[in-house]
């Protein structure tokens, strides 16, 4: 009978059935290990991040978005005069949707993102397989 079926299915999905015994510590300690996050105000998220300029390589220069040297961001040098201001002026506008920090992604190391690789002129980059 599809209809008694039916009712006997919703019957089920509308229960709330105890966790298996062994499901039932997963569920504390996974409650346990959550953690309220409060909203940023919006000073916190106007303030600017606080980085060490290093030098650049001599086709890149920083340009600020902000006073006094604030949000520095990396360029071309080799743009005209026309072109770094409208693409600052393009940064400006959009810096809360590119204002992210490694610090706002959860669960990854912000040393393992900074790594820098170092190829020397005759050396060519080979894949190799994951070790076990």
């Amino acid at each position: 009978d599809p209809e008694g079926d039916i009712l006997i299915l919703e019957a089920l999905l509308n229960n709330d059935p105890e966790p298996l015994s062994d499901q039932k510590d997963f569920f504390l300690t996974l409650h346990k290990d959550l953690k309220v996050v409060e909203p940023k105000t919006q000073s916190e998220e106007d303030e600017p991040p606080k980085v060490e300029l290093k030098e650049l390589p001599p086709h890149l220069e920083y340009a600020c978005l902000g006073d006094n040297g604030e949000w520095p961001v990396i360029i071309a040098k080799d743009l005209s005069s026309n072109e770094k201001t409208d693409l600052i002026n393009v940064l400006k506008n959009r810096k809360k949707a590119i204002a992210w920090k490694l610090t706002d992604i959860k669960g990854i190391d912000p040393e393992f993102c900074s790594h820098k690789i170092l190829l020397e002129e005759e050396h060519s980059p080979k894949v190799q397989s994951q070790r076990r």
